[in-house]
């Protein structure tokens, strides 16, 4: 079951914990993985460690015409793009009050803008191919807000907005697009946390802990493939029951 042999994966944000991943469970899974980010030492280190059917596509998402050039590139490396995985996001958090348009512009351009750009970039292959997966991945304050953080909700807002509206246009070609949601995963940055912030985090969590990357992955693997044939539109989310959408 969920079988990814002989499929093509674009995979961006492959150099941070949660995608980096992705990129794993979906090469386990069989698929030949575009490993992008903007910092290619984890990207060699990971592609070293997968071995055959993983490259490296270094891309700077806040390079517009960099992103317009990634799915060609990607298409050029591993002869197509059956699946785009919209991984890659960054944070720029203040008070909503303060925020500068900077701020939300950044944001906005690497969270949404560059995903909007992709999608658009790796549609005609699909299109042809009459089979394509778009998986992006959002987060639980995208639906339930979160203070300091208007510019990143919005985006992952957007990208479910953005989404159902692909979801629309493209599902007679057996193209589908999704998006997983994760809540509170355990990452780097959270490691940083003390316990007692780990701990006021896990007040808002029923199941009581922090979810894996590998949970958000396995998620991402599901509806990456055929068996989630009939699932398009839809926003996954993945939270302990932090928020149940």
């Amino acid at each position: 079951m969920f079988d990814l042999t002989g499929k093509t994966a674009l995979i961006t944000g492959a150099s941070g914990g949660i995608g980096g991943e992705i990129a794993r469970a979906m090469h386990e899974a069989g698929a030949t993985v575009g490993l992008s980010g903007t910092r290619e030492a984890p990207l060699a280190a990971l592609t070293e460690e997968l071995g055959a059917r993983a490259h490296v596509l270094t891309c700077d998402l806040s390079d517009p015409a960099a992103v317009d050039a990634l799915p060609k590139r990607a298409a050029e490396a591993m002869g197509s793009v059956d699946i785009l995985v919209n991984n890659a996001g960054i944070t720029a958090d203040n008070l909503f009050m303060r925020m500068s348009d900077e701020e939300w512009a950044r944001v906005l351009e690497v969270n949404l803008t560059a995903a909007m750009r992709l999608c658009r970039g790796v549609m005609r292959g699909m299109m042809k191919a009459r089979w394509g997966r778009i998986v992006s991945v959002g987060a639980v304050v995208g639906a339930i807000g979160n203070p300091g953080q208007a510019n990143y909700a919005a985006a992952k807002a957007g990208l479910v907005g953005l989404t159902k509206s692909i979801a629309h246009e493209v599902a007679s070609r057996d193209i589908t697009a999704n998006v997983v949601a994760p809540g509170f995963i355990t990452t780097a940055m959270t490691e940083k946390l003390t316990e007692d912030q780990q701990s006021g985090l896990l007040t808002r969590v029923p199941m009581g802990r922090m979810g894996s990357a590998r949970e958000v992955a396995a998620a991402v693997v599901y509806l990456s493939s055929e068996e989630a044939g009939y699932v398009t539109g839809a926003t996954l989310h993945v939270n302990g029951g932090m928020a149940m959408l």
